[in-house]
């Protein structure tokens, strides 16, 4: 299966941090560590704004509580309007 965003929205898949983080010396559970804000572009509505800004594979930092979580085939992802893609990140 695949998603078509509508309108202005966009799907993202988040990174995954890969670091451990410690806080004098005790490890966080996963439950209590904060979700990533980082992400790729899986695929993009069908708003001129958002193509013309935005391409699949491109990575984004979005708003911490913005969009809908969807699992899909086994794999989790993200539907954002195309306002809380705050960045592009450049490499």
């Amino acid at each position: 299966m695949e998603l078509h965003p509508l309108g202005d929205r966009v799907v993202i898949k988040a990174t995954e941090a890969t670091e451990e983080k410690r806080v004098g010396g005790i490890i966080i559970p996963d439950t209590a560590k904060e979700k990533p804000q980082t992400g790729e572009i899986v695929a993009l509505g069908t708003d001129d704004e958002v193509k013309e800004n935005l391409k699949v594979g491109d990575k984004v930092i979005y708003a911490k509580y913005g969009g809908t979580e969807v699992t899909l085939d086994g794999e989790d992802f993200l539907i954002l309007g195309y306002a809380d893609v705050l960045a592009k990140v450049s490499l």
